[in-house]
């Protein structure tokens, strides 16, 4: 019961708070930031070094559903790459999160911690949670805030983009019920 209650807030403040995204030929906005290992990644380089980038949002270690999406990028990691795309994970969870998302899900592509929102804000995924939905997150043992090493709690609308060699976007995945994420298949068919 608890879970299906917590499904129900969540969605209904995705619904209300989220953004807008990108859309299919908008210009990727571009960025520089370092992985959870500390390694500089570079959108406009790795776009250079490969023929696309997929780059998807998710929330925390915390999520199901992310790690499961998550999982299956992992699992089919080598299916992408040999189509020539780098995927790499946006999340504003801090770096000792993202270690319990490798634990959980294996991801060897690079995860980066979106600290301060800047990423999430250019592809228009972010969305702050209100203080009541803070608190019966917190019931539930997930303290946003904390997860993210922060004072404030963001999450990203779950998106998966495909950044073309150009710097356009050729596919969105875009949708405020955080359950709904790109298939494997769809992502591969537009690579």
């Amino acid at each position: 019961m608890k879970s299906l209650i917590f499904s129900v807030l969540v969605l209904l403040t995705s619904t209300l708070y989220a953004q807008t995204g990108l859309k299919v030929g908008d210009k990727a906005p571009e960025f520089i930031a370092k992985n959870s290992e500390g390694k500089e990644i570079n959108l406009k380089q790795l776009l250079k070094q490969n023929k696309s980038v997929v780059l998807f949002f998710y929330r925390g270690q915390w999520c199901p559903y992310c790690n499961k999406h998550i999982k299956d990028l992992q699992d089919s990691l080598s299916k992408l790459s040999e189509k020539g795309a780098y995927v790499l994970g946006v999340t504003p969870e801090s770096n000792e999160s993202i270690a319990k998302t490798k634990g959980k899900t294996n991801a060897s592509f690079s995860l980066i911690s979106d600290r301060d929102y800047k990423i999430m804000k250019a592809y228009k995924v972010d969305f702050v949670m209100e203080e009541s939905l803070v608190s019966k997150y917190k019931t539930y043992g997930i303290d946003v805030a904390k997860n993210n090493g922060a004072l404030n709690a963001v999450l990203p609308v779950p998106a998966t983009y495909i950044i073309d060699k150009s710097g356009k976007i050729k596919f969105v995945q875009f949708d405020k019920d955080y359950k709904k994420r790109a298939s494997i298949k769809d992502i591969a068919a537009k690579l």
